[in-house]
């Protein structure tokens, strides 16, 4: 079976998601079904149709999160030794040598992922041409625009 990574923070956002799927919204939407229900003829109820999609959507998502957090392999970066090389977890500041723009990144498992708070995938390609490099290393990653080099000016383990 294979392991996917993921951070403390990670697995801790999945588990207080599934928590309000199955203690707030589950009921919520059990009660939705049944007040539809109530409203008599379920083929032209609107709100009962809605309520059950609504649940599938729900029970999907339940589905969804248990299995990731069940194949998931938790890594608390504090308890890695630092090197100084940039590894999964750690926070990493790049310069564009073309540009002079600098970048933050933490480089994080799939499901955590998000450009927009600097959060990348540990298989993006930026994540996998700065794995294993360290402060001042010159890296060239393969974008869509072409090759662009990257110096590696920090790397945190925060």
């Amino acid at each position: 079976m294979q392991r996917y990574p993921m951070t403390v923070e990670g697995e801790q956002a999945l588990q207080n998601e599934l928590k309000e799927l199955k203690t707030i919204k589950r009921p919520a939407v059990i009660a939705a079904i049944a007040e539809a229900r109530e409203h008599g003829d379920l083929k032209e109820n609107a709100e009962y149709h809605s309520a059950r999609e609504q649940q599938g959507f729900i029970e999907g998502r339940i589905q969804d999160i248990e299995a990731k957090l069940s194949m998931s392999q938790v890594i608390n970066v504090h308890d890695i030794p630092q090197t100084g090389k940039v590894i999964f977890g750690t926070t990493v500041t790049i310069l564009n040598t073309e540009t002079d723009q600098t970048v933050v990144y933490k480089i994080v498992g799939d499901d955590e992922a998000n450009v927009k708070v600097n959060k990348i995938s540990v298989n993006s390609p930026i994540a996998r041409g700065l794995i294993g490099k360290e402060e001042g290393d010159v890296v060239g990653i393969n974008t869509p625009g072409g090759i662009v080099e990257f110096e590696i000016e920090m790397v945190e383990h925060i």
